[in-house]
């Protein structure tokens, strides 16, 4: 069996982060390790966010159980809170991102705007963008890692993407771009220095879509596991999104999420 580590954090409502890459590399018949870096928590009251990140030797020692204990065909990053943490994380894919492909989830928010901590998305950029097999950002993660101050439209996000690939990763998919066309849609982009290709979809109404990022890298991570190439692995992990999102739940009244009730097998 192919293993997978996820350095990520842990979403108390199990839609997102750790948990949600667990159950997806599961669904893919893959054996999957998870270094834990931030808990984040929901206010039951107004769903507000508590992020607690974990202690750097702590994480380190996780690693260390994957990497050095027993060794991995893939990793994927989700939620690095700190720039020290980002910088630590960094030195382990200095090493195995030369081995494995790497899935880099360049998550700087839980909701909103705003990064989770100062110079969070330039660590992020300096430090980790370079090892990437594929990116994943949506576009306010697009947009910082490029250096812009917004992307408002189709031609931006061509810019931010190209920008991007100057940083050093092999390939970006920049999520949600569809949001920013006319007619509104649920396309991605997808570009590797040499293939631009708007990934097309047809818009889904519904804010049902709590770990929408986590779970899209995940599976693509697992793809690129199981031996698909970088453009492969992520249009297999849009069509997989997109049954995720047909099949979405409510929680409660604040939050809904995706639901895979079939494998991804292969």
């Amino acid at each position: 069996m192919k293993k997978i580590l996820t350095i990520a954090g842990s979403d108390s409502s199990g839609g997102a982060g750790i948990q949600a890459d667990l159950r997806t590399f599961a669904k893919h018949d893959l054996y999957g390790f998870s270094a834990l870096t931030v808990i984040v928590t929901m206010d039951p009251e107004k769903w507000s966010h508590g992020v607690y990140p974990i202690e750097v030797p702590v994480i380190e020692a996780q690693i260390q159980t994957a990497l050095d204990g027993v060794g991995v065909d893939a990793i994927k990053l989700g939620m690095l809170p700190t720039p020290e943490i980002i910088e630590k994380v960094s030195k382990y894919l200095d090493i195995w991102a030369t081995k494995v492909p790497v899935v880099v989830d360049p998550v700087m928010v839980c909701k909103g705007n705003k990064p989770l901590f100062p110079e969070h998305a330039e660590a992020i950029r300096t430090n980790l963008i370079k090892y990437a097999t594929v990116t994943t950002p949506n576009l306010f993660e697009a947009a910082q890692l490029a250096g812009m101050e917004e992307i408002t439209n189709y031609d931006d996000a061509v810019e931010a993407a190209k920008r991007i690939v100057a940083l050093g990763c092999k390939a970006v998919a920049i999520t949600n771009v569809g949001r920013v066309m006319e007619p509104k849609t649920s396309a991605d982009l997808f570009y590797d220095g040499n293939e631009l290709i708007l990934m097309e979809g047809n818009f889904i109404d519904t804010h049902h879509t709590h770990g929408l990022g986590c779970t899209f890298a995940a599976h693509v991570g697992a793809n690129l596991c199981k031996g698909l190439s970088a453009r492969e692995s992520v249009f297999e992990a849009k069509e997989a999104i997109k049954k995720g999102i047909q099949k979405h739940w409510a929680m409660n009244e604040f939050v809904g999420t995706l639901n895979f009730p079939d494998s991804f097998q292969s």
